[in-house]
């Protein structure tokens, strides 16, 4: 046993300072992905009962936050980016947006676009998720969060969805615009269409702060869509950061995200990871 006193250096304090502020500033003790509490859990709503993930750090309360998942629904994948964003002090609600249909996940990532028949186990999953059953759903999963020990009911809550994921923050911070704060959609599909229930017509009825992350070929087939989203946010008076990513397909976030035979892979970790940091920062800006 050494006999030298039990002193620390200057440097050596300020070094445990910063890593107490950095702990203090994520909200979980710097604990990691891989020390979330992921429980299944059981959602009551309208339509009955939706599976789903909750996934939150050990001890204390947290803001919420709602991931609404892409096609391929509630598999590891997504659990996992659940988890992480979790490690950063957050409650997070992963539910099976099949649930009417099927337990989760739903689909097989192995599943061809392009076969009509995987095409109409699609059609068959998503013809139930209509516009005011996504909201009247969100409102479940909202009410749902507010009833856990581990959800700070003082903090506005975050959505935030990928693909067919995308449009569905937009109508769950339609129907709970005094609990959501903010919202991002990452290559998020049908967020603009010619129909009346097109979801960037909703943004009249939020007041959440919005990221969107837009792939390259969707702005390619959808260049107006941008425009649009634009408009909607600064008639209602509203921030959203609108960004198109150069190089990246629809998709790009996603580490599980198949690839066309003879195609470049979909996913692009150093753009998505670039896209997960304008996720944690706009939940910083929004204070969720």
């Amino acid at each position: 046993m050494s006999d030298e006193p039990s002193t620390i250096s200057r440097r050596e304090f300020t070094a445990l300072s910063i890593a107490a502020g950095v702990a203090a500033a994520t909200g979980a003790s710097g604990a990691t992905a891989a020390q979330m509490l992921d429980r299944d859990v059981q959602v009551t709503t309208a339509a009955g009962m939706c599976d789903a993930a909750l996934i939150h750090p050990s001890g204390g309360s947290w803001p919420g936050v709602i991931l609404f998942t892409d096609v391929f629904g509630l598999r590891p994948t997504m659990r996992d980016m659940a988890k992480r964003l979790a490690a950063d002090g957050f409650t997070v609600l992963v539910p099976n947006p099949f649930y009417r249909t099927t337990k989760a996940p739903g689909l097989s990532t192995d599943i061809d676009f392009n076969n009509p028949a995987d095409r109409a186990k699609i059609d068959t999953l998503r013809a139930p998720l209509t516009s005011d059953a996504v909201m009247q759903d969100a409102a479940a999963y909202v009410k749902f969060l507010d009833t856990q020990s581990s959800v700070n009911k003082k903090a506005k809550m975050g959505v935030f969805g990928y693909c067919m994921g995308g449009p569905m923050t937009l109508q769950a911070a339609a129907s709970n615009p005094e609990r959501i704060g903010a919202g991002a959609s990452f290559h998020g599909g049908g967020l603009v269409t010619d129909k009346p229930d097109s979801p960037h017509l909703l943004v009249a009825k939020i007041k959440a702060q919005y990221y969107f992350g837009i792939a390259m070929n969707d702005d390619q087939r959808q260049p107006d869509a941008k425009t649009k989203l634009d408009e909607a946010f600064k008639t209602a008076n509203l921030q959203a950061k609108i960004e198109v990513y150069d190089g990246c397909l629809h998709g790009w976030c996603v580490k599980d995200m198949p690839n066309a035979p003879g195609k470049p892979p979909i996913y692009n970790e150093a753009q998505a990871e670039r896209a997960w940091g304008e996720l944690v920062s706009l939940y910083k800006r929004a204070h969720v």
